[in-house]
């Protein structure tokens, strides 16, 4: 049995496998419709979500199975009265997988532990695996290859979508260039930074970190951007925030620095005047909806190869 906790533990091989099998998915659709049939999602949420609970839920009901939305809320595991081991102990005697988007990793280990079915990361404070396949898959689509691109994350370097962009890019043989505010509050983390090291030696990529946001854009054929304000950013600090990033922000101006067919991605949700303006996120560029679409394809790929059902 096999779980999906981040893409630091899945080799090349494997994300090449799972990409391969979303485009399959996203091509033929039908030749999938049954492939859960009767089969069961627990999709557990302690933080809320658009794309991800749609995505998941509307891929099993594609898929012929069933998905359950569990909110923690309101829930014995969220109020304290039962630990995760029971509870996931328990819930792995009805269902065939699980998913989980939570605010500590910790828990999410936890529940791979003591889960009889396969786990998958929706979202973490650690990582966001699912996003990052999604993301490869779509920057394939648009660019015919991963391997030799200059992917570029201009932002909050300290941050779950960066961490498994920097895994995954590094994986594929991507040329991965963080640009964010000095410092271990806005950075990469130091641990995943010598990580991707390795894997960057391993697949001929490569990774670099630096305080210059037009030096991690420039040339580069893809360029990405999330949120200033993710996991709950105290309101007294948003002002000061927006300020430390804004030279971060990604516009016409520091988009003309990466390659003419640049690419521009944004996970969701936006904030159009922040992280980046109108401009790019609604021009010609931004691929940001056609992102969106593949985490129901490239999570229909996990759902498949965890289950053994592909």
């Amino acid at each position: 049995m096999e779980h999906l906790i981040s893409l630091k533990k899945w080799s090349p091989e494997k994300i090449r496998m799972v990409l391969d099998l979303a485009k399959d998915v996203k091509v033929d659709p039908r030749k999938y419709s049954d492939a859960m049939s009767r089969k069961t999602l627990l999709m557990i949420f302690e933080k809320p979500s658009l794309r991800t609970r749609l995505s998941f839920e509307a891929g099993m009901t594609q898929m012929g199975g069933h998905a359950i939305y569990y909110h923690t809320g309101n829930s014995p595991m969220g109020s304290g009265k039962e630990t995760i081991r029971d509870s996931v102990k328990t819930a792995s005697r009805f269902v065939d997988v699980i998913m989980a988007r939570l605010f500590k990793h910790e828990d999410l280990l936890e529940m791979a532990e003591y889960a009889t079915v396969p786990v998958i990361n929706a979202l973490t404070d650690d990582s966001h695996p699912c996003q990052i396949l999604a993301d490869l898959q779509a920057i394939e689509e648009k660019k015919g290859t991963l391997a030799g691109l200059k992917l570029a994350f201009i932002g909050d370097g300290f941050n779950n979508v960066t961490h498994s962009l920097m895994y995954g890019g590094t994986k594929m043989g991507m040329h991965v260039s963080v640009g964010s505010p000095s410092g271990a509050a806005y950075s990469p983390r130091a641990d995943v930074v010598a990580d991707c090291e390795g894997f960057a030696v391993a697949s001929g990529g490569s990774i670099s970190v630096t305080d210059d946001p037009i030096e991690a854009i420039k040339n580069a054929d893809v360029v990405y951007t999330d949120s200033w304000m993710s996991y709950h950013i105290p309101k007294d600090q948003e002002t000061a925030r927006v300020a430390k990033f804004m030279p971060y922000q990604i516009n016409a101006e520091l988009m003309a620095h990466a390659k003419p067919d640049a690419i521009f991605m944004n996970c969701l949700p936006a904030n159009r005047g922040c992280e980046q303006t109108a401009e790019v996120i609604d021009g010609p560029q931004s691929i940001v909806f056609d992102e969106a679409e593949n985490r129901l394809h490239a999570q229909k790929a996990v759902i498949l190869t965890l289950c053994g059902a592909a």
